[in-house]
């Protein structure tokens, strides 16, 4: 190369770098939560997903897919302990027409498993439906893991959660006594084995170590009615707000972190929100996520 080319390159290299500086140096897509509202709880489902960018971005034909609903309690729909039926139920067609072999259903409940997947009305909602299985728990079915987490060394995690080519994270949004708040990083506990509440001597950095590991590709928040007192259970009518809402977003923690607000709180006043931000797991800041209404 004679001088005169040099000379002109190296122009052109400056005259880039600091465009291709900036570039690299440009903050990150802010995460999307999708939040839609009304009377028609399939519809707002559906139509966040479609904000999502629609189902078949996550389910590809012949994948075998978990939907994991709070399930967890012996209520009835009103009192807003368990996510709404017909909210799964959307959740799990739309899974279906994206092509899903199978669509696998489960809790691990904290009240009698079988009165609580008839009383949620989520077994009926399902039933019928061609490659849905809905099954209790099957204690064999536990592997243990090795979390190396900060807390929780290994722990037993289910394995039918473990093996789904999916796994969509669908809770309800409600108040819980020891947690504040119960929603997706919560959530999650339905798929832990052992002695569950061995992780209540530090649950937030627990359920960091687990949501570390073990990663939903899709929060659903069901805020169609919220418990706003005496969770997780409930059990009184004058605790439940109906807020016709459902919230989906792909990043956990910025799901977690906007139906905190429906509660009047601040993400920051939720320790499990703030224990996986500060993981990494996800954005809790309001002002750098993306809140798409629809």
């Amino acid at each position: 190369m004679d001088r005169r080319s040099f000379l002109k390159s190296a122009g052109a290299a400056a005259f880039l770098a600091p465009a291709m500086v900036n570039h690299l140096m440009a903050a990150p897509e802010p995460p999307l939560v999708a939040v839609a509202e009304g009377k028609d709880y399939q519809a707002i489902t559906r139509k966040v997903l479609h904000a999502m960018g629609g189902m078949k971005r996550f389910v590809k034909s012949g994948d075998v897919v978990v939907v994991k609903p709070n399930i967890g309690w012996d209520r009835p729909v009103e009192l807003a302990a368990n996510t709404h039926p017909l909210v799964v139920k959307a959740v799990v067609e739309e899974c279906l027409a994206a092509g899903a072999k199978r669509v696998k259903v489960f809790d691990y409940t904290c009240n009698d498993p079988r009165r609580c997947y008839v009383n949620s009305g989520i077994e009926a909602a399902l039933k019928g439906m061609k490659q849905v299985e809905m099954k209790q728990i099957e204690p064999e079915r536990f592997k243990m893991i090795q979390l190396n987490g900060q807390f929780l060394k290994e722990w037993e995690l289910y394995g039918e959660a473990l093996s789904a080519n999916v796994f969509i994270n669908l809770p309800i949004a409600k108040h819980h006594g020891l947690s504040k708040l119960t929603l997706g990083l919560k959530n999650i506990m339905g798929i832990m084995g052992g002695n569950r509440g061995y992780t209540h001597r530090n649950l937030d950095t627990a359920l960091a170590d687990v949501n570390a590991y073990f990663k939903s590709h899709l929060t659903i928040i069901d805020a169609t009615r919220i418990l706003t007192a005496h969770g997780p259970q409930g059990g009184n009518l004058a605790d439940v707000k109906v807020l016709n809402t459902v919230i989906a977003s792909r990043d956990i923690v910025a799901a977690d972190a906007f139906a905190t607000t429906l509660f009047g709180l601040k993400p920051a006043d939720i320790p499990v929100t703030v224990a996986a931000y500060k993981r990494g797991l996800g954005e809790m800041n309001l002002n750098r996520i993306k809140v798409v209404r629809v």
